[in-house]
């Protein structure tokens, strides 16, 4: 554990190896949390969006299974219509 002491304005240094352990740089963006009777610092990836990337991913595919469902509608609507005929 380090201590560290905040600057006139209220600013912090983060020794330097913690930035390079936690990937901090110039402009890095942090999220500072209140918990309880301390506070929590977290680095917020560069890019938001990749780090949901993959995470609704299911097992089954609903693409898939509205696929096959139409490709059985469709196989019923033909299969109806060749009745159809056959009995006219």
């Amino acid at each position: 554990m380090q201590t560290i002491e905040t600057l006139a304005n209220g600013q912090i240094v983060i020794p330097a190896n913690l930035r390079q352990r936690f990937g901090i740089k110039q402009g890095s963006r942090l999220e500072i949390r209140q918990a309880n009777d301390h506070l929590e610092l977290y680095v917020l990836p560069d890019d938001p969006i990749s780090l949901f990337r993959g995470s609704l991913k299911a097992e089954d595919s609903m693409a898939a299974e509205l696929i096959e469902e139409h490709r059985q509608e469709v196989e019923f609507e033909v299969l109806g219509d060749d009745l159809r005929r056959e009995s006219v």
